[in-house]
């Protein structure tokens, strides 16, 4: 399974960006996908996750400014963010887990300038 993640960026505190991430190569829907993010200096963490009958879960800290997403038959999952702040500055990276195994996806940098 590869996963390819694109659509971060740079944003000014307050805005909004949309990373999306594709799954090739699953053979099926059936898995849960994520975005998990590390700032410099800190471990990884989860910052939402998404089933494949659509039960979501977010960290705390984006609970109500962040969606998560997906499109089965794309494959995709979409992290909508809003309201972002410059605590949010990361590399975010794709999950998917699927039979007991994760892979991850390349990195994207989310920089939220104050």
């Amino acid at each position: 399974v590869q996963l390819q993640a694109s659509g971060g960026g740079l944003v000014q505190a307050g805005g909004s960006l949309r990373p999306s991430c594709v799954a090739i190569g699953s053979g099926s829907v059936n898995y849960v996908m994520g975005w998990y993010r590390q700032a410099p200096g800190r471990d990884r963490e989860l910052v939402a996750s998404i089933s494949t009958r659509g039960t979501t879960n977010y960290a705390d800290s984006v609970n109500v400014r962040f969606t998560i997403s997906r499109d089965n038959a794309k494959n995709t999952v979409y992290l909508q963010m809003n309201s972002l702040k410059p605590e949010d500055t990361a590399v975010y990276y794709c999950n998917l887990q699927q039979r007991g195994m994760a892979y991850w996806g390349k990195g994207t940098q989310v920089t939220v300038s104050s």
